[in-house]
This record gives structure tokens, sequence and C-alpha cells, in this order.
């Protein structure tokens, strides 16, 4: 097991771009919104993306959010995309590296199947929010058809109903403060999932399925509770999908993702709202001498 209250230096030295580099050398990577009046939070995960550094990033959603979403997004390109059958369409582009599906998808069958097209390319996918939130009922369902490519980010109320098994270690600990149970319910929630696994809260945990685990403390001096706000975790989703992109394995984009949202946090401060967080990375970055 392995502390991530400072970002190791070969994983800050990953974030670095070169001179000789060029876009597509960083990756595309491909955002999944939901319809009209539901994009806010992919455009969160897609602004994410951006900023740790992905070449390129795009938001796919129906053609009828397409103007909603122009009107927030400038450097974030859009294509038209509606349901499961769209999404393969748009996967037939081989740049697309890695995906992220959940923030404001929507719940039900087309998101079960939007992430079953997802999870059958084999690319890095990261699946958050509604995209969990769908499998609930049936969760050998996604178990069935995730590979080691996947980070799932679940918050510990999507984690109790997506592993309710696993989530038996936790027991009543709603503040999250018997640790020892949740690295063993984090653990086998890996195991069982063939994915990595990052359970969001005050002490951040990630898994792979080999046993691996990293641990984010956001206690203390690195305490960061303004982080306890609205659109957060989708950030958070998209700092890992970005760096996906960029070629990091898995649970290297976990880690430094999870290191990366909290400094950012740090950075910003009290009153700090979801949308300062990919706008703090610079700082962030600087501090890390890139």
């Amino acid at each position: 097991m392995s502390g991530a209250q400072s970002l190791s230096p070969a994983l800050a030295a990953r974030l670095a771009k070169h001179a000789h580099q060029h876009k597509y050398d960083h990756g595309h990577a491909l955002i999944v919104a939901g319809g009209p009046g539901r994009g806010g939070a992919a455009r969160l995960a897609a602004r994410a993306a951006l900023r740790v550094g992905a070449g390129l990033v795009t938001v796919g959603c129906p053609a009828e959010a397409l103007t909603e979403n122009a009107a927030q997004l400038t450097s974030v390109m859009l294509c038209a995309l509606k349901g499961s059958a769209g999404l393969e369409d748009t996967l037939a582009d081989p740049r697309i590296g890695a995906l992220c599906l959940g923030p404001g998808l929507g719940l039900g069958t087309e998101s079960r199947n939007m992430v079953r097209v997802a999870l059958a390319t084999r690319r890095a996918v990261v699946l958050d929010a509604d995209a969990l939130t769908s499998f609930s009922e049936a969760p050998r369902a996604l178990f069935a058809l995730l590979h080691g490519m996947a980070v799932l980010t679940p918050h510990e109320g999507e984690f109790r109903r997506l592993f309710p098994e696993q989530a038996r270690h936790l027991g009543d600990d709603p503040r999250g403060e018997r640790l020892d149970a949740r690295r063993e319910a984090v653990r086998a929630a890996a195991a069982r999932s063939g994915a990595v696994v990052l359970l969001k809260g005050a002490v951040t945990l990630v898994a792979d399925p080999s046993g691996h685990m990293i641990e984010q403390h956001l206690t203390g001096a690195a305490a960061a509770p303004w982080l306890a706000t609205a659109g957060a975790g989708d950030v958070l989703a998209g700092l890992i999908t970005g760096l996906l992109a960029r070629g990091f394995s898995p649970v290297q984009a976990a880690e430094a993702g999870a290191w990366l949202h909290a400094a950012a946090a740090r950075a910003v401060g009290p009153g700090l709202i979801a949308e300062d967080l990919p706008d703090a990375l610079p700082t962030v970055f600087r501090e890390l001498g890139l």
C-alpha cells in the first residue's frame, strides 16, 4: 500500500508536456452527455479532462442538446450522439482513446446499453454516477462486462448499491471512520468487478483487482472540505478520463486524478464551486514545477 499525500515524482513527471509533442500525442477523450437540461455534469467533466492535458475532448450528446452545450463550451468539441447506436457510430473513430459515462447521462435501459457498447470496445472507460446507478439492481450484469481498463468512481451510496456484499464490511459507518473496513471493502469490490475502484470520501481509496491500494487522505493539513459541493465528483471523473486519454494506466489515472482534485480544491479554498476546480489546475501544475 502506498500513500498519496504527495504525488509521486514519476506521476508528476508524466503530467508534463514537451515541445516535440502535438495534441494527438495526448489523446482524445469522449464525454457522453445526457439530453437537454442535463449537460452541466458532462461539461464539468469535459473541462477537467481538457485542463488535465488531454489533447482533444469531445462532448457527445443528443442533437437536441447541441445548442445548449455549444453555448457553454469553446475549446471542447461537440458531436451529435444519441443512445447506444450513436455511441457505436462515434466510436468507429479509433482516435478516441478514453470515455466517460455517467455524469448527467440519465438512468435506465439505454444508459446500460451505452455502457455495454463502451466496454465492448475494450478502451479506457470511466463509469460514474448514472452509469453506475443504472446497474444497481443488476450489478452482476455490469461485472460481466468490465475489464482491466475500466475505472469505477462511486461515492459511498453508489458503492453500497453496486457492491452490497462487499459493503457489509462497512457496516454502519456514515462518517467513513472505520478505515480498515473501508480498505477491505474496496479491495473486495475491485477483485469482484475486475476493474479499478475509487471510493470517494474524506479518505479516498483506490484499489485494483490485484489488491494494490492507494489512499488520499483529505484530513488535517490536507483537508479539502469545500469539495463537498455539487459537481465536484464530475470533475474528478473528467480528470481521470483525461489522464487515461494521455496514456496513464487506470490505477495511475485514478491516483493522479484524486491527488490533483484535492490539490485544486486546496488551491481555491473556501467558497469553491465545481467550476473552479479545472481552472485551478494551472496553479497546481506550476507548484509541481511543470
